[in-house]
């Protein structure tokens, strides 16, 4: 059986690194790039499509989940027989997937149509990132956190490309807007045609499925099982189709945990069960929050909001190109130590800068800088440390971070909100809330009465000045308390580098055995 040896990683150049390898990276880099375009477009187009297609607030809520949910289901599903099929067939899926979905949103006629483009797009991203991840995992053995960093910051680097150019064009037609996702799609499908991919490190080493499997383990399969269910429910619901129940959820996920430790025997790796529960409050500290930063960025920079949103990605995308020489001096884990307390200080100054146009730009750099390195280095530890679970160890952190910040992380922050604004407003102009609320509800353990838009769109202007001003106030203070999640985070990372100084230090662990290689130039497949 091929061995776990531990390695201090260096970072810098790979000097023995081909052009089949850098044209592969490059190309992965590029379809990474797309998915970021997919997302930006249909964020900046959001409000058009409102008014183009007469939607209401829980339709565009329904397209925005629809860009999210998807990409976890074929993330995680696709890593499950991604070493079988092949990596080239994967990005064919996703390619295909890029091209159908962008111009079935291009011809969309009415909401089900720009719902099922959204659909397929998403389905896509998660198809690009099944493949991107292992790939550059093996690409690069000795240098996995430092190159899955460089890997990530396309994400940003396309955020970025995509806000530029949407915005530039101003007030051309959506459609042309939309089809800019072709522009990226079009370049990694000419990159990637007739490419050979590496043959992913557990397949190379000789470790078998059903290693990976117990890897992963009946806990894994609990969580993530629970969540998919769950997110699968939420497209089901759009199309009033029966949906299950958190209760039913739960016991799927019961189900199929009790199946797989009788078929693999392992509850699986504690550690990896450790961070997949971390990455719920990685993941809603990071996507969850951004959609408040931004709307909180709008009245003090009016319509050049957008552009502050192209502005912190643009930091985003230069400061992971940095993340191997810091890593090498303060290790993965201080780095998402580090990470977590400059994000829980951004958070917390947001709660505090009011309206004032230069706090509110800082505090949200901060932020921004803060949650720069947390995606792509917790998939570099997963890389390092669970080598024997392949695609599926890696990419289920992804897929479980994309699922838990829209099925848990999302809703738990808006129910955070809609108690706080039924507190604050109840408290400020009693009978105004008496007028505007609606009968009580209670989710994840709070019971508040939420505002009833219907009736306030009919309220005298300064009533609704009265709301709007609440509402800016509880989103902006609900930013201080949602930074006890990247603290929590913290002190969970210093606890893991005091686990591993008990050991001797943090070291990546890398596969070795007869079949084992070193990115491209050993077997290949077709």
């Amino acid at each position: 059986m091929p061995e776990l040896t531990q390695s201090a990683v260096g970072y810098g150049i790979d000097s023995q690194s081909t052009g089949r390898q850098q044209r592969l990276f490059i190309g992965c880099f590029i379809s990474l790039v797309a998915t970021a375009f997919g997302f930006m477009v249909r964020a900046l187009l959001l409000d058009d499509f409102g008014h183009i297609f007469n939607l209401s607030e829980t339709q565009k809520g329904a397209i925005n989940g629809a860009g999210l949910f998807p990409f976890a289901i074929s993330i995680i599903l696709f890593s499950l027989f991604i070493d079988r099929i092949g990596y080239g067939v994967t990005m064919v899926f996703a390619f295909l997937g890029h091209v159908g979905g962008t111009v079935l949103m291009i011809f969309a006629k009415n909401y089900e149509m720009l719902y099922v483009g959204t659909l397929i797009l998403a389905l896509a991203n998660g198809a690009v990132e099944a493949v991107i991840n292992p790939v550059t995992a093996t690409l690069f053995p000795t240098k996995k956190t430092h190159y899955l960093n460089i890997l990530h910051a396309g994400w940003p680097g396309g955020l970025v490309l995509a806000g530029v150019i949407s915005l530039s064009m101003g007030n051309v037609d959506w459609h042309w807007k939309v089809a800019l996702v072709l522009l990226p799609t079009a370049v990694y499908g000419i990159m990637l045609a007739g490419q050979k991919f590496p043959v992913q490190e557990r397949v190379a080493a000789g470790v078998s499925y059903a290693d990976m499997m117990r890897e992963f383990g009946a806990a894994g399969c609990l969580i993530l099982t629970y969540f998919l269910v769950q997110a699968i429910g939420t497209v089901l619901g759009v199309f009033s189709l029966p949906a299950p129940t958190q209760g039913v959820s739960l016991i799927i996920a019961v189900v199929a945990a009790a199946g797989f430790f009788a078929a693999y025997r392992s509850i699986g790796r504690p550690m990896f069960v450790f961070l997949l529960l971390v990455m719920i409050l990685l993941a809603t500290t990071e996507l969850g929050v951004d959609s408040w930063v931004t709307a909180l960025m709008t009245p003090a920079f009016g319509h050049y909001a957008g552009w502050i949103l192209v502005y912190t990605s643009a930091i985003m995308f230069v400061l992971r190109f940095f993340a191997g020489p810091i890593i090498h001096r303060i290790s993965p884990l201080g780095l998402l130590a580090c990470c977590a307390a400059t994000a829980a200080v951004g958070l917390f100054a947001i709660s505090k800068a009011g309206s004032v146009v230069g706090l509110v730009f800082l505090a949200a750099t901060l932020y921004g800088i803060g949650k720069t390195f947390f995606w792509p280095t917790t998939l570099g530890v997963v890389s390092e440390q669970f080598p024997r679970g392949g695609a599926l160890t890696l990419n289920a952190m992804g897929g479980m971070g994309m699922i838990a910040v829209g099925v848990l992380g999302g809703p738990f922050l808006g129910a955070v909100v809609d108690k706080g604004l039924d507190n604050n407003l109840e408290q400020k102009n009693p009978a105004l809330h008496s007028i505007v609320t609606k009968a009580p509800e209670s989710n994840f353990g709070l019971t508040y009465r939420p505002l009833n838009n219907n009736v306030i769109a009919k309220l005298p202007l300064d009533q609704q000045n009265v709301i709007q001003t609440v509402q800016a106030e509880t989103k902006q203070g609900t930013l201080g308390y949602v930074a006890l999640l990247p603290v929590t985070m913290c002190v969970c990372y210093i606890g893991l580098i005091l686990f591993f100084k008990a050991k001797g230090g943090y070291k990546a662990l890398y596969l070795t055995g007869e079949q084992v290689t070193g990115g491209v130039e050993g077997p290949v497949e077709a």
